[in-house]
């Protein structure tokens, strides 16, 4: 084990372009339907409902905590419905569930996504079994990551330390609150990040590439 992680023994992981690569375009999906959700809402064209859209984002943290402000969108709605895609372009994760398995300590999922398409995605990875603990968006009273309230809800409720767990995210911005309670951060750049490829080095312990990778290297496993 990496001595910069010996300490650690509370592993959180986001979950979307996180767990799985940014590459499979599966975000693709919800962000089209998310678009979509918008027309019908607001009876607009393609490029409005586009604006609208990236405008919450920027604005709130995710694009739906923006409809509940200003339009009083019923967030169970809205997320089964963005929710409601295909997961065939994700496949079994052989290497991160053996990677996960051989990672001494408790795992937990903290995502911006709710509960059920959480559990669909890491059903499909073939790692559901790997993570003790699942803390979605209505577990952190609808208030996305990075508002802190959802990080310290999560510490809360699952007795974590923060100064003996390491938070795992492709959102650089989202690593701060995670920083200032005391985690170890680590950084998936991936191209995730929209718009934003500066590194931050003031929050970030440690950047990489790819998660199962990392973690075969961090616990012996990589040859």
């Amino acid at each position: 084990m990496d001595p910069r992680f010996a300490h650690v023994t509370d592993w959180i992981f986001d979950l979307d372009n996180c767990l799985y690569p940014a590459a499979t375009g599966l975000f693709e999906l919800i962000d089209e339907r998310m678009g979509a959700y918008i027309q019908r809402l607001l009876d607009c064209d393609p490029v409005e409902a586009k604006r609208v859209q990236k405008a919450h984002f920027h604005a709130h943290g995710t694009t739906l905590a923006g409809l509940m402000k200003e339009h009083q969108v019923d967030p169970h709605h809205f997320l089964d419905d963005v929710h409601a895609i295909s997961l065939e372009r994700i496949r079994p994760d052989d290497r991160l569930a053996r990677a996960l398995t051989r990672l001494p300590g408790r795992k937990l999922v903290f995502t911006n996504g709710d509960a059920p398409y959480a559990r669909r995605v890491l059903g499909a990875l073939g790692i559901e079994q790997h993570f003790e603990e699942l803390h979605d968006i209505h577990a952190s009273d609808l208030r996305p990551k990075p508002d802190e309230h959802g990080y310290r809800l999560l510490l809360d409720r699952f007795a974590i330390d923060p100064n003996r767990a390491a938070m795992v995210e492709d959102m650089a911005q989202n690593l701060r609150p995670a920083k200032m309670l005391g985690m170890t951060t680590i950084w998936v750049d991936n191209g995730s990040e929209r718009g934003n490829h500066a590194h931050h080095p003031d929050f970030i312990d440690l950047t990489i590439a790819d998660v199962g990778e990392w973690l075969e290297q961090l616990t012996g496993e990589a040859q």
